[in-house]
């Protein structure tokens, strides 16, 4: 869990995450999640937040079923593919889930 503070804190940042989403066609609930996934350990660097932020967004968009390619996400956040795709396993533990094997 993250404290309600983050909410504020990273602001800028779950209005990125909403803006993408839209982009995407993802609903709320998927952004959502993301911000949850997000929130639940932001890095303290400012450049690994947009790649995270990637990740936490693809991560949201396979949990909710809506799924994306982490190519479409990644521009959509203006990250790498390759940041999303190194990331988004992680962000799935971090949130207490097992990611996929594969």
């Amino acid at each position: 869990m993250y404290p309600a503070r983050d909410r504020v804190v990273h602001a800028a940042w779950i209005e990125e995450l909403a803006t993408a989403a839209d982009t995407l066609d993802l609903d709320e609930e998927v952004q959502s999640v993301a911000v949850d996934l997000f929130l639940h350990d932001v890095p303290a660097a400012d450049r690994s937040k947009r790649a995270v932020a990637g990740a936490s967004l693809y991560a949201a968009a396979l949990i909710t079923g809506q799924e994306r390619s982490q190519g479409s996400v990644a521009a959509a956040l203006g990250t790498s593919r390759v940041s999303v795709q190194q990331r988004w396993k992680q962000r799935l533990r971090v949130a207490g889930f097992d990611p996929p094997s594969w």
